[in-house]
């Protein structure tokens, strides 16, 4: 993490993968990031996956570097409590992330009643109003029908990819908003409540990425073509040893320099004559896909990943090793504490692991080791004495009427 946003405060009520992520996004920056979740933990506490002893990897991995607030809001006090946070008077506050249907007190317009420039965020499924989840509106924008194999007929495999996208765009954009409102705030004075739909999020890529236009002004409907990369040439292919790896060409050079290191070039021309097709273009490499992947299959077989690895390394080769996440945290260097993005913290009841910071690097400012996830209500005592000023009688009240709770393990 480092502190480019030191200062700047965000409540939020998050649950899943996109608002915690907006958070923990910010929180990654230096950002203070306050969760507040029910004494018993949110709908996310024990998400998958989780450890032998039923402790959330999930719910750890999305909230470092947050504090935590344990409030039963059904009740008015805690609803008051959180209120309260949230719109306290300050240049850097009155800002409230949320994925949660606005309600009650809940909503936008009687939050604002308290603080008029409140920036809001809320983030819902889809647009139309109906529940969606990255899962459900994946299988709604095209893509589960070409992943699969080449040999699959077109429309009749699909698969939803378990990585979630959507999510993950949505997570940053959460992220994007906030600063985006908190600058207009700076300039303006005004506040505003900033919408945001999942499936908004998806659809605009489909469009982004020309899928749409695809459709409307070619008439195509796009089929599976397995590993193979769509308009450019990039196939997967198995090592002596048994491992595989990915080859991709998007560039002259890329090509150029495929065809040297392997010594394939006089092969690749041979073919690019028998074809009549020009392979220094994009479009030709991918016509001609099973043809090329047809010539550097047996190089690739002849030889072992590392094998393949010294050749590879330190040219304009463009590959990757195929790597399970086990495969990954043991084997690859960017994946561990080489990599200053990552440092080995402990996290309470857990134990200690590899934890990612903020991927931006900022020139001004030094990278600082991420800060673990709070443990739930781990703060509670903290934010009601410091940040709402309460005194520890008012602390000691809340606690014996069961509205706040202090660090709560789940």
């Amino acid at each position: 993490m480092n502190s480019v946003l030191k200062g700047l405060r965000i409540v939020e009520s998050p649950a899943f993968v996109a608002a915690p992520l907006g958070g923990m996004t910010l929180a990654q920056l230096g950002a203070d990031v306050i969760r507040f979740d029910p004494i018993q933990g949110g709908l996310d506490a024990r998400r998958w996956p989780i450890t032998k002893e039923g402790k959330s990897l999930y719910w750890v991995g999305l909230n470092k570097g947050k504090r935590s607030l344990a409030v039963d809001t059904t009740k008015p006090e805690g609803q008051e409590l959180v209120t309260a946070l949230i719109t306290q008077p300050g240049p850097d506050r009155g800002i409230f992330v949320t994925n949660f249907p606005q309600s009650g007190w809940f909503k936008y317009e009687n939050l604002k009643k308290k603080r008029d420039d409140l920036i809001m965020v809320n983030l819902i499924g889809s647009s139309d109003g109906t529940s969606a989840v990255d899962y459900t509106i994946n299988c709604a924008v095209g893509f589960p029908g070409v992943t699969g194999p080449l040999s699959a007929k077109a429309g009749t495999l699909r698969v939803n990819h378990v990585m979630p996208a959507w999510d993950a765009i949505c997570g940053i954009n959460v992220a994007l908003s906030v600063l985006a409102a908190e600058r207009y705030r700076t300039r303006t004075g005004a506040g505003q409540l900033v919408k945001m739909a999942l499936s908004d999020i998806a659809f605009s890529m489909v469009g982004n990425l020309g899928y749409i236009q695809e459709v409307q002004i070619n008439g195509e409907d796009r089929r599976a073509y397995g590993n193979y990369l769509y308009g450019a040439y990039g196939s997967d292919f198995e090592t002596k040893d048994g491992r595989h790896l990915y080859i991709i060409v998007v560039t002259g050079r890329m090509w150029t320099e495929l065809g040297k290191v392997t010594g394939l070039t006089d092969r690749f021309a041979a073919l690019e004559t028998a074809l009549g097709a020009n392979l220094n273009k994009e479009g030709d490499r991918f016509k001609a896909s099973e043809a090329i992947s047809a010539i550097i299959r047996p190089w690739i077989a002849e030889r072992t990943l590392d094998e393949v690895r010294q050749v590879f390394n330190g040219t304009g080769v463009c590959w990757g090793p195929y790597q399970s996440f086990k495969q990954m945290v043991e084997e690859d260097p960017r994946c561990s504490t080489q990599n200053p993005m990552f440092s080995e913290i402990e996290q309470p009841g857990i134990g200690k692991f590899l934890v990612p910071g903020s991927p931006l690097d900022f020139g001004a400012l030094p990278r600082e080791t991420p800060r673990r996830a709070p443990i739930l209500g781990e703060h509670t005592e903290e934010i009601l004495a410091q940040d709402l000023g309460l005194s520890g009688s008012q602390i000691a009240e809340l606690h014996d009427k069961k509205i706040v709770s202090g660090p709560v393990d789940l």
